[in-house]
């Protein structure tokens, strides 16, 4: 059994390392997305967890991204830092009403925690309990002691996923919890920000391997545009495995100049 769909993208497209590859020079800024929508079909958005934007603002990714791209959405962290998942209610709503304004583009949203907040199981019921309808939520947990089968549990009768990081110190084996899954690659090498291929290969044999409806996958390491070219190494791997992995039907990204 394999994944019904794995989606592969990065954690933004904002980057100027990414000039001379990913975008030909000379290219204005604002069409960076529609270029990026061209060679992929999801990407996260990482802008929001520092400063939620309006809802214009999504409804314009919308406009620029084509039918069937897909737009993970990263929670304000206002609710997962500041407030510490205490009385979610408001600005779980306020994130929902703008995020919306993806309308059909909008994906998962996810919620990263601080590596300095222990477990909290009833703040976390607290969250769920006010997850609004339609909402695909998926929870990083960067201090050990959330991984518990009671968290574990909530999630999945939730049907929030938990998210599976590869970083330092990250547990390497972590259950699929909501019927779907949510990779994040968040560090290549010690030497340079490219993964071992070697390492994605390994990744591609166990999310091939998974009985889920769908796995999001984004890659982090953004420098010199590691992150697009490890997407796209990864993406070939999965089709080596003959897994299932939208792609849009685009002209590869430009070669890097001097």
């Amino acid at each position: 059994m394999t994944p019904a769909a794995v989606h592969v993208g990065t954690s933004g497209w904002q980057y100027r390392d990414w000039i001379g590859g990913l975008y030909p020079r000379g290219l204005p800024k604002e069409a960076w997305l529609p270029r990026f929508a061209e060679v992929f079909e999801t990407v996260e958005v990482n802008n929001s967890f520092y400063r939620l934007p309006e809802r214009e603002t999504f409804a314009r990714w919308r406009r620029l991204s084509p039918p069937g791209f897909v737009v993970a959405v990263k929670a304000s962290r206002y609710v997962t830092h500041i407030r510490r998942l205490r009385e979610p209610g408001d600005p779980v709503r306020l994130l929902w009403e703008r995020a919306r304004g993806l309308g059909p583009r909008l994906g998962p949203v996810l919620f990263q925690l601080s590596s300095r907040f222990p477990v909290e199981a009833g703040r976390l019921a607290d969250l769920l309990g006010e997850l609004p309808d339609g909402m695909r939520a998926a929870f990083e947990f960067r201090d050990p002691s959330w991984h518990t089968p009671e968290i574990h549990r909530m999630l999945d009768e939730a049907g929030c996923a938990l998210v599976w990081p590869d970083r330092p110190g990250a547990r390497a084996t972590l259950p699929v919890t909501g019927g779907w899954g949510y990779v994040r690659f968040h560090q290549g090498r010690a030497d340079r920000p490219d993964y071992d291929r070697r390492k994605l290969r390994r990744w591609a044999d166990r999310i091939a391997a998974l009985e889920t409806a769908e796995v999001f996958v984004y890659f982090n390491n953004d420098t010199g545009g590691a992150a697009v070219r490890d997407a796209l190494a990864f993406r070939a791997l999965l089709t080596e495995r003959k897994v299932q992995v939208p792609t849009p039907a685009a002209p590869p990204p430009a070669r890097r100049t001097a």
